[in-house]
């Protein structure tokens, strides 16, 4: 009886026994450790809220958001990745980066090549209030889980031997001309990386060289000298490679128009089936030049007025 009346009380301490009795110390009321209020309890311990910092991103600005993978070198050689492109793992980060936009649907493009991908949210978004740490983790949580959910669909029965793991950070870029440019450097360096590791790996399976002759090979070479290479020792065109290694991923929302079949019940006639069109977002994919004018000019739905 005499712990039935303490516990309705409401009373919490430290119990011990002691000559067959059961005593108390401590003893101190529960309510002692909230505050109440019109709306609701609080805790006194809802201070430490205090210690975290505002974040949130310059309005008016795109957010972008820039994922790579984690000591992919080693990954790609642990997973026996094909040299100098896999294409199962491009489309595997193409898979998972089409994931994050279709969850987060203030995405306007992303753009992504060899294991980096970057999201670039539209200037008015209000995702998670703007709050860089909400959006970046968002981010590279939904593509790092995808890039496992995913993983059987473009790896068949290989398996995945440990979690990859992607680090991301936020860039703001305060008008259209920035973010162009911004693009523009990933691009750029796509084609850089890509020209180098398409030559060297071409010297070590096609030339004989070890990888450390065929890096002491290219250095001080220019772009110049690395198609010379292809072309004269091995009758390759740089040009006539794949634009997906060559230029990269870009992914934007498309409007689609499909058509489905409905039941339907028209008047004096009876039920049957009917032909629908009807338009719908999609994520679209394409492998082409977006440092130039023409891509934009052709969807010029991508980027908002630099007014607003």
């Amino acid at each position: 009886m005499a712990l039935l009346a303490l516990s309705t009380l409401m009373l919490i301490g430290k119990a011990y026994r002691s000559g067959g009795l059961v005593r108390w110390c401590g003893v101190q009321p529960l309510a002692c450790l909230f505050t109440s209020s019109s709306n609701m309890a609080k805790s006194k311990f809802e201070y430490v809220r205090n210690f975290e910092t505002d974040d949130t991103c310059l309005r008016n600005c795109y957010i972008v958001v820039r994922l790579d993978g984690r000591n992919f070198h080693r990954f790609a050689e642990q997973h026996r990745f094909t040299k100098p492109n896999d294409n199962r793992a491009l489309g595997l980060m193409s898979r998972s980066a089409r994931s994050v936009m279709e969850e987060l649907e203030d995405i306007v493009i992303a753009y992504g090549q060899s294991d980096e991908f970057s999201f670039v949210f539209k200037r008015t978004s209000t995702w998670f209030k703007r709050r860089a740490s909400k959006i970046m983790t968002h981010v590279a949580s939904q593509f790092s889980s995808s890039f496992v959910f995913y993983w059987k669909e473009f790896f068949g029965e290989q398996p995945l031997l440990y979690p990859p793991s992607f680090d991301g950070r936020v860039v703001l870029y305060p008008s259209n001309r920035n973010l162009k440019d911004y693009l523009s450097w990933r691009q750029a360096d796509c084609h850089i990386n890509n020209l180098y590791n398409t030559v060297f790996w071409t010297l070590v399976q096609k030339g004989g060289l070890t990888t450390a002759q065929a890096e002491d090979r290219l250095k001080g070479t220019l772009a110049a000298d690395k198609n010379e290479i292809l072309f004269s020792e091995f009758d390759i065109n740089y040009n006539n490679e794949s634009d997906l290694h060559k230029k990269g991923t870009t992914l934007i929302w498309e409007k689609r128009d499909e058509i489905v079949t409905k039941r339907m019940k028209l008047p004096n006639e009876e039920e049957k089936d009917v032909a629908v069109t009807r338009s719908r977002r999609r994520v679209e994919a394409y492998h082409c030049d977006i440092i130039g004018d023409q891509f934009w000019e052709e969807h010029p739905d991508i980027l908002e007025d630099n007014s607003c």
